[in-house]
């Protein structure tokens, strides 16, 4: 394997409105939203350290303080669980705050998931980085983000994960075509946004973590905007497919939670909650009790 700078930086950007999960994000980010006990945007964040990840820039608006505020460092509730005795919670509530280096950064320009990632240019500098959406995730060991790592390490180009989807789910997500190089690493072909089952070139979603390398910026600083106004990061990565490869890492032994879509949310709750080490035995009964 060729020695590659070390990623250290992650962008995460959470921004949107989260209008799916209305009156609900009105006023609460739908990365908070909880999955039993820890919010969506945790679990994300956690994917990241345990991948080696140091840095990672938050991408936010006015409306997402709550995010900023959760990955503080609580001086006043750690004293609060100190008087109580709750040793325990204290430990759990410093962790989070230090997971990593957090800077957060206001998004500024045109609707679309390109410009919180151009936003980030200045603090990413000239290193290669990663991209990854705070409101779903996918549980796997190791984790999608050291995988994808991997692959770059190896090849030195950008990586897009990737997951098998049922044919008829293919709408609803980026689609690949690709050549193969070896098991679960293809190089990508083609890309195309969310086609009908008839135009699908295969079966393969390529979204949710990106390893990306600086030549991302100029693209995005020259991409039109698409429908809406909006500026698409998979059209910089498509005129970026022009000059160098970029590969697709098929995740294994990992499940995709899609925690921006309703009912995927509240499965994944049920999932966890199944799960958890102090919830799973009587969380199993009540459920078993339901007359569905």
């Amino acid at each position: 394997m060729t020695h590659r700078q070390k990623i250290r930086k992650a962008v995460i950007p959470a921004a949107g409105f989260g209008t799916r999960f209305l009156p609900q994000t009105k006023a609460m980010p739908k990365e908070m939203l909880p999955i039993v006990d820890k919010p969506v945007i945790q679990y994300v964040v956690e994917e990241l350290v345990d991948s080696g990840i140091t840095d990672i820039v938050i991408v936010t608006g006015w409306h997402k303080r709550a995010i900023e505020d959760h990955f503080d460092y609580p001086n006043e509730l750690i004293q609060t669980l100190k008087d109580q005795g709750k040793e325990k919670l204290i430990d759990e509530v410093k962790r989070t705050a230090e997971l990593a280096n957090f800077v957060y950064i206001r998004q500024k320009g045109p609707y679309g998931n390109g410009t919180p990632v151009l936003c980030a240019k200045n603090v990413i500098g000239d290193e290669p980085f990663v991209v990854i959406w705070g409101d779903e995730f996918i549980y796997s060991k190791p984790p999608r983000t050291k995988q994808c790592l991997d692959v770059y390490y190896k090849y030195g180009d950008p990586v897009i994960s990737a997951i098998k989807v049922p044919k008829e789910d293919v709408s609803r997500y980026g689609i690949v075509e690709v050549t193969k190089v070896e098991d679960h690493i293809d190089q990508i072909k083609r890309l195309v946004e969310k086609p009908s089952v008839e135009e699908a070139p295969s079966n393969i979603a390529a979204h949710g973590c990106y390893v990306l390398t600086p030549d991302i910026f100029p693209l995005l600083e020259q991409a039109k905007p698409g429908k809406s106004g909006e500026i698409w990061l998979t059209d910089a990565i498509r005129e970026l497919m022009k000059t160098r490869p970029v590969y697709a890492c098929e995740i294994q032994n990992g499940k995709y939670y899609d925690t921006g879509n309703k009912l995927e949310y509240l499965k994944t709750v049920i999932e966890f909650a199944l799960n958890h080490k102090d919830l799973n035995g009587e969380f199993r009964e009540y459920l078993k009790s339901l007359k569905l």
